[in-house]
């Protein structure tokens, strides 16, 4: 495959080296997960390969007539627009007619679920990343450098953007720390890190082929750090001895020793890299069966009905996880339970001198001028954890910080370790109940990995709204699903609620697609008007293209193209006639199903 993109011998540093000597190539249709831990230097090189940073060394090359297209973590949009408007005025430069540009900004419209006239100002942050997604693919990229797509967006969002690049026709390097995401979406792993000779680890394949990898790799090195340690021994004694160097034998060994010291301490090094962060939340460890008693409890703000009839109790094991659209009402539940605002109907009882600690998604913000130790002890040099007293440089290892970033500012802290912080201070309250919403934005996955190991182990009762699929997975034994009927239906895990969506959905499809009264795929026999449906269906289908066609050809009309209502008519009535024409065909393959199972 053809190159599209390399860098060459790339180093970057912001007062500390981010990375050294990095090569990679990107090629065509590659779909490309870069990951590492937060402070990795993963957005810089994604910026760096958009243009949008020059490395301090080393060299960048794009190949003649490659388009790059970066999107950023956060876009802002203006205000007062609408979404059509944002999404014309980005092709202003482009080298389309208007017609063009307004089909194109019509279709992806329609395909991503916006109204036309919707203004930015009422989109929420997935929608506004759902916006920024389309912005991108509308300049027909050759490759897309996509730092965090995932962000904000609830898990349908994320499975649509999945989606599409799943059957992308474009190479693609993004920046994720979603695992489920990862191994759907891409087809090759890079994962930066100090940990790794020549600065980063990867493998072709799914990402889960790349854990498999990066085991053995970490298992290997840690032998050989073994090996080089017992040889370096060995040499040490002959060295003690004193011999003389006069011999050629002996200047090779005493030379032999050099190498073998460097290169032990540089495979020390990398081994030392491959710490943990040390979470382990308080717990009280009360003994009561029930925590929290929520009964009918229902909400309703400026009169619109956010949910209603919830019941649940939560008791010391309880894991409880919240899925939904955004604004679907997961985070307003939230606060009901922890009783920042009151139900309008219902009742939400606690347990007396209940221990409850909650982690918001807005979450507090931290002062970025002040220093990582007053953000973490901010009275004295220790804190009181499980009734030990901790020296400052101790807490802070806990979370992967070293002695030296103690007085750095915490706007020079990456999103991810200015959310450890927010953690640590969470840590040192002991709790009944865990109230986590949105825990798992901006941290890296092994630090995500661990998150999970100590909520796992957490005695008390946990409640947990994340877009995080693999997160809720391992965490949770029981999901509440919001939707657009208000109500709240329990499943038992998030596979089985999984499962539901999927089935809920080709439900819905069928509704869609079929006739009423059409009989199901498990019937025996093949009715009468099931058969005669198959032998017109080809008819039906060649009709329906030919009417595509037919609304095409009027697309280039004069008449059309200067009247902005007869075009968004005829941009309308085709996605009307495309649509019916994959329906026919899911139809006729329905019907040949059907045939074969009578057949048989």
């Amino acid at each position: 495959m053809s190159v599209l993109l390399s860098c060459i011998s790339i180093d970057k540093s912001f007062a500390d080296p981010l990375f050294q000597d990095i090569s990679l190539t990107l090629s065509a249709n590659e779909k490309l997960g870069l990951i590492g831990t937060n402070g990795s230097g993963k957005s810089t090189l994604l910026k760096i390969f958009a243009e949008h940073e020059t490395p301090d060394s080393g060299e960048l090359i794009i190949t003649k007539n490659t388009r790059v297209v970066y999107l950023p973590q956060i876009e802002k949009f203006p205000d007062n627009s609408t979404v059509e408007e944002v999404l014309f005025d980005a092709l202003s430069e482009e080298s389309y007619d208007d017609a063009q540009k307004y089909q194109k900004v019509e279709r992806s419209i329609s395909r991503s679920g916006f109204k036309i006239d919707q203004k930015v100002s009422e989109l929420s942050g997935g929608w506004n990343k759902r916006l920024s997604i389309i912005k991108a693919l509308n300049y027909e990229p050759d490759v897309l450098l996509l730092d965090e797509p995932t962000n904000h967006l609830d898990i349908e969002g994320i499975e649509w953007i999945e989606n599409i690049l799943r059957r992308a026709d474009f190479a693609f390097v993004l920046v994720c720390h979603d695992r489920y995401f990862l191994e759907n979406a891409t087809n090759r792993i890079v994962e930066l890190g100090k940990q790794y000779p020549g600065g980063y680890l990867k493998k072709e394949g799914s990402y889960n082929k790349f854990i498999e990898h990066k085991r053995a790799f970490v298992e290997n090195q840690i032998k050989q750090e073994t090996t080089l340690s017992n040889k370096m021994r060995r040499e040490k004694e002959w060295l003690s001895r004193n011999p003389k160097a006069r011999t050629t034998k002996a200047q090779y060994r005493i030379d032999e020793a050099g190498r073998l010291s460097d290169e032990l301490s540089d495979v020390k090094f990398r081994n030392a890299q491959n710490k943990n962060i040390n979470l382990d939340f308080s717990s009280t460890e009360r003994k009561t069966k029930k925590l929290i008693a929520i009964r009918n409890v229902g909400k309703s703000i400026e009169g619109k009905k956010i949910f209603e009839n919830i019941n649940l109790t939560l008791s010391p094991g309880s894991r409880i996880g919240l899925v939904g659209r955004n604004g679907s009402g997961k985070s307003t539940f939230m606060s009901t339970i922890n009783k920042f605002i009151e139900a309008d109907e219902g009742t939400v009882k606690w347990v007396d001198d209940l221990k409850v600690v909650t982690f918001d998604q807005n979450r507090e913000q931290l002062d970025q001028e002040m220093t990582l130790r007053k953000a973490l002890v901010p009275d004295g040099d220790s804190v009181i954890y499980r009734d030990r007293t901790l020296h400052i440089v101790s807490w802070a290892r806990r979370f992967l910080f070293s002695k030296d970033q103690l007085d750095l500012q915490i706007k020079r802290l990456s999103g991810g370790e200015q959310a450890r912080i927010l953690i640590a201070n969470l840590m040192e309250k002991p709790a009944d109940v865990l109230l986590l919403d949105e825990p798992t934005n901006d941290l890296d996955i092994q630090s995500l990995e661990v998150l999970e190991d100590s909520l796992i182990d957490f005695p008390g009762a946990i409640v947990l709204v994340s877009h995080d699929r693999s997160f809720l997975d391992k965490i949770t034994d029981n999901i509440f699903a919001f939707d657009e009927t208000k109500s709240v239906t329990s499943y038992a895990g998030y596979s089985q609620w999984l499962d539901s969506k999927k089935k809920n959905g080709k439900k819905k499809k069928t509704a869609q697609e079929k006739p009423k009264k059409i009989k199901s795929k498990s019937t025996s026999k093949m009715s009468y008007k099931d058969k005669f449906e198959l032998e017109n269906i080809e008819e039906k289908i060649a009709e329906a293209e030919e009417f595509v066609e037919n609304i095409s050809l009027k697309l280039s009309l004069p008449e059309v193209i200067n009247d902005k209502e007869k075009l968004t008519s005829c941009c309308e009535n085709l996605d009307k006639a495309k649509a019916e024409v994959d329906r026919l065909y899911a139809r006729w393959e329905e019907l040949e199903e059907i045939k074969g199972q009578t057949d048989n």
